[in-house]
């Protein structure tokens, strides 16, 4: 038997349940990621986003202010901490009960997010691996981190990604990082597998199939998959028609163990999920 996955985590003495899947809002302040219409910023844009994401239902925003696209530019932490920061004390100002997570590998910018601007979770692209002190600022925090799965870094990890078994390097992979974390007594850990971070289309849809093995670990799941090249270049569409099979590939996440979906499209996931809590629901009544 799998471990027992937590039900709640704690998100700034808020209580978030995750006996229902949950949802969250990507809120990009760059200008080159790879989907243009996740793309915000202006506080005006940045505000009518978060507006229209918390009323179609979002529990969480992440925001982040570095472009994770394979071969993104790279920036300074500088111009990202300008970018990032801004957002999350806008937000956070003008929506004091939303839930916001900060998308940043570097540690000093998670810190400040968390500290001196009121974001909830940390959302690390890179796993603790492209700063050395992302852990200890963690653990120090004791807030929710997201570990997420990347084979080499933006600019390299589509550079013909191989495994030998892409699931079990990954639950290894984790396995390491999660034991570190515990021992140092964090509460709050999410798992991300890290959809199109240095995986080919094979180890993506791989994943997906098999996303219910992470379960070992008996920690949440997220899974983010929105809009990404698994869909529009599977059904060879544009990115900006990728919706549909978006929501097609989040109901098979949903229903092979995912506890959060990062999305684009806060109202079409909502649905997702209304839709399999009612299948969940009609079998445990019958």
């Amino acid at each position: 038997m799998f471990p027992e996955k937590p039900r709640y985590i704690n998100t700034g003495g808020k209580l978030l349940d995750l006996e229902i899947p949950k949802v969250m809002g990507i809120l990009n302040i760059t200008p080159d990621s790879f989907y243009k219409g996740s793309r915000y910023n202006t506080e005006e844009d940045i505000l009518r986003a978060a507006t229209r994401m918390l009323e179609d239902g979002a529990d969480i925003l992440d925001i982040g202010g570095f472009s994770s696209r394979p071969g993104a530019k790279d920036i300074t932490a500088e111009e990202e901490s300008i970018r990032v920061l801004k957002a999350i004390k806008l937000i956070s100002r003008n929506f004091p009960e939303a839930i916001i997570s900060v998308d940043t590998f570097r540690a000093d910018i998670a810190r400040e997010a968390v500290v001196g601007c009121g974001a909830h979770l940390i959302n690390d692209i890179s796993g603790g691996d492209a700063d050395s002190k992302m852990f200890l600022t963690v653990e120090k925090l004791n807030v929710p981190y997201i570990l997420m799965h990347m084979k080499g870094d933006p600019r390299t990890m589509q550079n013909k990604p191989v495994y030998d078994d892409v699931v079990a390097d990954i639950l290894k992979w984790f396995g390491e990082r999660i034991f570190k974390l515990q021992n140092a007594g964090l509460k709050d850990i999410i798992i991300d597998p890290g959809f199109g971070f240095g995986k080919t289309m094979d180890h993506n849809f791989d994943l997906l199939r098999r996303l219910g093995d992470f379960s070992i670990t008996g920690l949440p799941v997220i899974v983010g998959i929105s809009r990404k090249s698994m869909v529009w270049k599977t059904l060879n569409i544009s990115v900006d028609e990728a919706l549909n099979g978006t929501t097609a590939l989040n109901a098979i996440a949903l229903f092979n163990g995912a506890d959060i979906l990062r999305v684009h499209d806060v109202k079409e996931a909502v649905q997702t999920v209304k839709l399999l809590q009612k299948i969940r629901n009609s079998v445990t009544n019958r």
